[in-house]
C-alpha cells in the first residue's frame, strides 16, 4: 500500500499541530494524530450547506466559520446567487494558504470566487461583532457541540454563543451545525434561546447515489429565526433538484471524517 506523505505543517494557536498529507489522490488533514478532515468523506460538509440554504429566503449574507478542506464552501457557492458575500472565518492561516494551494482543486478553487472574503482569527469574535448582519450562518469547527476536542470551543456551543449566533441572524435567518454525533442539550439550548430547530442525520460520505449512503453518520442542527409579527419574510427561492439530497430526519450519527 502506498505510503502517506506529508505535505504541509501548522500550529493552531492552541500549539496542537495540523499535518496535511496524501496517499494518490487523497487528502487528510490530522490534528495530534487524529484525522479531522478527508478528501473522500465530504457529504456531510456538503449537506451542511444544503440543510443551511434549504430554508433560507433569498439569502445574500453568509458567514462559515471552519474553512476545511473548502466542501462546504463550493456547495455554499453553487448555491448562492451572483449577488451574495459569504465571509469565511478561519482560525488556523496555513489552512487558507492549503486551500489556495495544494488542494485548491479538490472542490474546485472556491477561494477564487469573488464572493468569498476570508477573515482569520476566532469566529466566535466574527459573530459577536455581528448584530442582524447574515442571512446564514454555518458553523463547522471542532467535532461540533457533541465531543469537543478543544475544551474552549464550548464558549461557541454554550448558551452565550448560541444567543450570540442569534444576535448576529437576520429575520427568518439559518444557523447550521455540523456535528460528528448527536446532542440533545444543544438542540434544547438552541430552542431555549428562541430558534426553532431540528436535527437532521446525513451520512459522512454523500448520498447513496454518489456511493455514501451506508457507513458513519453526522448530524447537522439546523436552527432558524424567528420573524416578527407584521414583518414580511420574502419566499424561498425554488430548490434546486440536489439542494437536499442526501438528509434524513432526527439525529444518529459518529465523527468518521
Amino acid at each position: 500500500m502506498q505510503p502517506w506523505e506529508t505535505v504541509e505543517r501548522a500550529r493552531a494557536p492552541d500549539g496542537t499541530e495540523l499535518v496535511l498529507a496524501r496517499r494518490g489522490d487523497e487528502w487528510v488533514v490530522r490534528a495530534a494524530g487524529h484525522v479531522l478532515m478527508s478528501s473522500r468523506a465530504h457529504g456531510s460538509e456538503e449537506a451542511l450547506a444544503a440543510l443551511a440554504l434549504e430554508r433560507c429566503a433569498r439569502p445574500r449574507a453568509v458567514l462559515l466559520g471552519g474553512l476545511g478542506l473548502g466542501f462546504t464552501l463550493r456547495a455554499l457557492l453553487d448555491r448562492l446567487p451572483g449577488d451574495a458575500k459569504v465571509v469565511v472565518a478561519e482560525l488556523v492561516p496555513e489552512l487558507a494558504a492549503w486551500n489556495r494551494g495544494p488542494v485548491a482543486d479538490l472542490a474546485g478553487r472556491p477561494l477564487d470566487d469573488p464572493r468569498v472574503r476570508v477573515q482569520h482569527g476566532d469566529v466566535l469574535a466574527r459573530i459577536s461583532e455581528a448584530r442582524g448582519a447574515y442571512d446564514a450562518i454555518l458553523l463547522d469547527v471542532d467535532n461540533g457541540p457533541s465531543a469537543l476536542a478543544h475544551a474552549g470551543n464550548h464558549r461557541l456551543y454554550g448558551d452565550a454563543g448560541v444567543h450570540a449566533c442569534r444576535a448576529a441572524l437576520r429575520q427568518g435567518g439559518v444557523l447550521a451545525v455540523w456535528s460528528a454525533g448527536p446532542d440533545e442539550r444543544y438542540l434544547s439550548r438552541l430552542e431555549r434561546a428562541g430558534l426553532e430547530a431540528r436535527s437532521v442525520t446525513v451520512p459522512a460520505r454523500g448520498p447513496a447515489t454518489q456511493g455514501g449512503g451506508g457507513g458513519v453518520r453526522h448530524v447537522v442542527f439546523v436552527a432558524t429565526a424567528p420573524v416578527q409579527v407584521g414583518a414580511r419574510r420574502p419566499a424561498a427561492p425554488p430548490r434546486k433538484g440536489d439542494a437536499g439530497r442526501g438528509p434524513r430526519p432526527h439525529a444518529r450519527g459518529a465523527r468518521g471524517r
